[in-house]
C-alpha cells in the first residue's frame, strides 16, 4: 500500500475515478434464454402465475414479501418494476419467451461503481439449469464489461443455505456477517456479504463459457464438467 505525505498507509489510486453508469438495457442474449429489463406488458403474465402461486411458500421465506392475491397486485408492483432505475428490475426467459424468474441490480452506486445482484426469485422450472446459471453469467458481464464497475455484490440471510451455496458457485467471495442488520417478516436477519471484483472476473468468465459450452453437457443434458472444476 502506498504512503502519503504523513507517513500514512492509504488505498491505491484509482486511476478512472470518474462515476459510471446506471444500467439501461432491454435485453442481454444468452445461447440458452434472455435477461430483459421488465417490460409490464409481455412479462406479466408468467411472472404473476408463480408471484401468485401459494403452493410455493418455502420459496418466499428469505424474500421480503410473501406471494401476491392477485394478479392486479402484480400488475401494480411490476408497473412500479418497469419504472425503476434504482433497483433496475430484470426477468430471465428460455428460448420460447417465457419467464421463468426474476431478478435485480440494487443499491447501485454509480459515484462508486459499485451494485448488488439481488431480490433473486427462481421458478422451478429454472432452478439447476443451464439458463439459471447463464442468466447470472450475463449481468456479472455487463456490470463489469459495459458498466465498469468496481465491486459487484450479493447479499442474503445468514441461515438463507441456498442463497450462501449459489453464490459461492458463481465466484462471489464471503467477506464476512453482519450481526442484527436487519429486521424483517418479525425476526431478525443477520447478513452475509459476498462480493467479486474486476480483478476476480476473467478468471469467472473462462469458467463460465467453458461450463456453458454446450459440448460441457451430455446427451441427456448433465454436466460433464461442475463450474467449480473450470
Amino acid at each position: 500500500m502506498p504512503l502519503n505525505r504523513f507517513n500514512q498507509l492509504v488505498g491505491p489510486t484509482v486511476e478512472n475515478d470518474q462515476p459510471g453508469q446506471l444500467p439501461n438495457f432491454t435485453t442481454l442474449a444468452g445461447q440458452y434464454g434472455q435477461v430483459e429489463h421488465i417490460d409490464v406488458t409481455r412479462h406479466l403474465d408468467d411472472i404473476s402465475r408463480y408471484y401468485t402461486d401459494f403452493s410455493h411458500l418455502a420459496d418466499w421465506t428469505y424474500l421480503f414479501e410473501e406471494p401476491y392475491q392477485t394478479k392486479a397486485e402484480v400488475q401494480s408492483l411490476l408497473t412500479n418494476y418497469e419504472q425503476s432505475t434504482n433497483p433496475y428490475h430484470l426477468a430471465i426467459t428460455n428460448d420460447a419467451g417465457q419467464v421463468v424468474g426474476t431478478f435485480a441490480l440494487l443499491n447501485i452506486n454509480p459515484d462508486w461503481r459499485t451494485v448488488e445482484m439481488g431480490r433473486v426469485i427462481y421458478f422451478p422450472e429454472l432452478r439447476h439449469s443451464r439458463l439459471a446459471t447463464e442468466a447470472q453469467y450475463l449481468v456479472m458481464k455487463f456490470v463489469f464489461e459495459e458498466l465498469h464497475y468496481r465491486r459487484y455484490e450479493w447479499k442474503c440471510d445468514s441461515l438463507n443455505q441456498r442463497s450462501r451455496k449459489a453464490a459461492s458457485r458463481l465466484g462471489f467471495c464471503y467477506e464476512g456477517t453482519f450481526k442484527n442488520a436487519v429486521i424483517y417478516k418479525g425476526r431478525s436477519r443477520d447478513t452475509a456479504w459476498f462480493s467479486i471484483t474486476p480483478e476476480q472476473w476473467p478468471i469467472l468468465k473462462r469458467r463460465f463459457e467453458n461450463w456453458l459450452n454446450p459440448a460441457n453437457f451430455d446427451a441427456n443434458g448433465r454436466q460433464i464438467k461442475a463450474l467449480r472444476e473450470y
